[in-house]
């Protein structure tokens, strides 16, 4: 009786002669040892997917680039049509702003007390306009006189209509009689000027004006006019002292433009 002798399956597995080698490569490739690990299943050597940021709209960036640019350049424009119409009214017009100047000041009466001041002046202004195209309409203006800061006298000229290319004269009386001084006023200076027999004073007229250009009146302006360098003996007795004043008086006239609640 012949004995069968049989391969061992270890062997076979192990890649013996009984297996050859491209089977057992042909089979690991073709099937997979089982059951399969999770790397298997799921791909574990796949790279992790990692999700990418929206890409930027760079649409709307050039839209806003594009606003700007258009309105710069339509500011430009507006300005350089401004200043084309400001020379051709400058050239048409000749535009002047109105002058002041002091033509007399005579204090009749000033007496200083620690709570209170009595004064009498009279004051003649002349108003200039050179302009033979615009006429100004002036409204009340107040008159307040000033001397080493401290108010002296109130008065006012009535309202009236400035020609062109005409002067005209305003005269009043400014008098303050007994008028209170406000606390804590430092009335040091104002006395050292008494004992110099003078006074140094200050004049400062408040008003609205409009301008007048052929049919056309601009809405009003607040202006601020200011005349210094003035200086008036200390009368005595009945007697009245004029005014002196120097080459240095200038009467300055500056517009009031309120801008929110600042006043420039």
């Amino acid at each position: 009786m012949t004995d069968r002798v049989y391969p061992s399956t270890k062997s076979a597995a192990n890649g013996g002669p009984m297996a050859p080698a491209s089977a057992a490569t042909n089979g690991a490739a073709s099937n997979p040892v089982f059951p399969a690990t999770k790397s298997q299943l799921y791909n574990a050597g796949r790279p992790a997917y990692r999700p990418q940021p929206p890409p930027r709209r760079r649409h709307s960036r050039s839209c806003c680039c594009s606003c700007c640019l258009w309105s710069t350049l339509a500011i430009l424009f507006i300005l350089l049509l401004a200043a084309i119409a400001g020379a051709v009214f400058y050239v048409l017009y000749r535009p002047h702003r109105p002058s002041f100047s002091v033509a007399s000041l005579h204090l009749s009466r000033f007496n200083l007390t620690d709570t209170a001041i009595t004064s009498t002046v009279n004051m003649t202004l002349v108003a200039h306009n050179r302009n033979s195209k615009i006429t100004f309409l002036y409204d009340q203006i107040s008159v307040r006189l000033l001397s080493d800061g401290v108010g002296i006298g109130d008065g006012a000229f009535p309202a009236f209509t400035h020609s062109k290319k005409n002067d005209t004269t305003l005269r009043t009386l400014i008098s303050s009689l007994r008028t209170p001084i406000p606390d804590g006023t430092d009335l040091s200076t104002l006395r050292s000027s008494l004992k110099n027999r003078h006074l140094p004073i200050k004049i400062q007229l408040d008003t609205k004006v409009r301008a007048k250009i052929g049919k056309t009146t601009t809405n009003k302006i607040k202006i601020r006019v200011t005349c210094s360098g003035i200086r008036v003996s200390i009368p005595t007795g009945n007697t009245t002292s004029a005014a002196t004043t120097s080459s240095k008086v200038k009467c300055k006239v500056d517009p009031r433009i309120k801008i929110i609640k600042w006043t420039i």
